[in-house]
């Protein structure tokens, strides 16, 4: 509940509530840019390793949160652990990202897909929840997340991680029943997955849709959109006061923003090719938005970052309803100290636009 929480400012700022400054936090902030996650990933062998212990899947989301006054902690996981659940065999192959071993290419492929029960299969990622939140004790609060059922079905049907799409295309076009019935099939699971982290202490809930914007408008709209609006549809958010609140994120979603703001959602994550004050005349301010700081920036000298922070503050404006954040994930080569830079930057800076005029 929100009441229980020493830090409520992510929350409030979702639901469009007023706020004393801007929350922050940032997309993938527990990961390859800080040392002690290097650490404990060589000692755990393999990121799936890491990914399924919940012990070391809550000490790798708590480390940001020690280097870093964050408004948030997001849960450590990878949105594949849907499919590989589903019977696809996930692995990580060295210098070229996620693999499959049984990708999905035939509507045979598409019926033989595991049903899943996410207390079962994905057991270990609600232990995880369950344990950092009580790690947290209340802090601050717990972002659980999944990948969109069109993200997660690119890798499914590609193999892994591709340029162009083409195979998940091809299908697209040539066989749509196919390819609504596995992302009918992948929603199902995903609407699971999330009420299961929902019902183990998450707080919010985000959809990562990071491959939407390789459709075309139309397409988008038939098999990204429809199913992450089915899922908000269905999560177990509760009501009132102490409603989870959601975000959708597509990358690079620019005019779309104004069809996803009518998903039912709470916010809507932008990336940096569009500025908030776009975003939000797209939204008619009916939604929070979060971003979109460009995550090269944090390659540049703290002044510049601090620079960058205040343009963000500005593109948004007065009013409440904005959750500061990278327009995308931070790059693993980041200085920690530069990260240090942008947070400390938006708790200076904006106070000054959620004070009464």
């Amino acid at each position: 509940m929100t009441s229980s929480l020493k830090n409520d400012l992510l929350l409030r700022a979702l639901r469009r509530q007023p706020t004393e400054r801007t929350p922050v936090w940032m997309m993938r902030q527990a990961g390859r840019y800080l040392p002690e996650y290097m650490k404990i990933r060589r000692e755990a062998g393999n990121f799936m390793a890491l990914c399924t212990n919940p012990e070391l899947a809550c000490e790798v989301t708590m480390q940001p949160l020690r280097r870093f006054p964050l408004d948030a902690a997001i849960l450590f996981s990878d949105i594949l652990t849907v499919p590989d659940a589903m019977g696809l065999g996930l692995y990580f192959e060295a210098g070229e990202g996620p693999r499959f071993e049984r990708p999905v290419r035939s509507r045979a492929d598409v019926e033989a897909l595991r049903e899943v029960d996410p207390e079962d299969e994905l057991g270990y990622v609600t232990s995880a929840v369950s344990r950092i939140r009580r790690e947290l004790d209340g802090t601050v609060p717990l972002i659980g997340f999944s990948g969109s059922p069109w993200t997660v079905a690119t890798y499914m049907v590609e193999g892994g991680s591709s340029k162009n799409y083409g195979i998940i295309k091809r299908m697209l076009y040539d066989d749509p029943d196919s390819m609504h019935l596995l992302l009918e099939k992948v929603s199902r699971v995903t609407r699971d997955y999330l009420n299961a982290q929902i019902a183990a202490g998450a707080q919010a809930i985000m959809i990562f849709d990071t491959w939407g914007s390789v459709l075309t408008p139309a397409s988008y709209r038939e098999f990204s959109l429809r199913y992450m609006n089915r899922i908000v549809d269905e999560l177990d958010t509760g009501s009132g006061e102490n409603r989870i609140p959601t975000i959708l994120f597509t990358k690079g979603a620019g005019s779309r923003l104004a069809e996803m703001s009518r998903s039912g959602c709470d916010a809507l994550g932008v990336d940096w090719t569009t500025d908030l004050a776009e975003a939000r005349r797209l939204t008619g301010d009916s939604v929070a938005l979060q971003g979109n700081l460009d995550p090269s920036v944090l390659y540049a000298a703290p002044e510049i970052i601090r620079r960058e922070v205040s343009s963000v503050l500005d593109s948004f404006g007065r009013g409440h309803g904005h959750v500061f954040n990278l327009g995308h994930g931070i790059a693993p080569d980041v200085d920690p100290d530069h990260a240090a830079a942008m947070v400390n930057a938006v708790h200076d800076l904006s106070p000054r636009y959620h004070a009464e005029p």
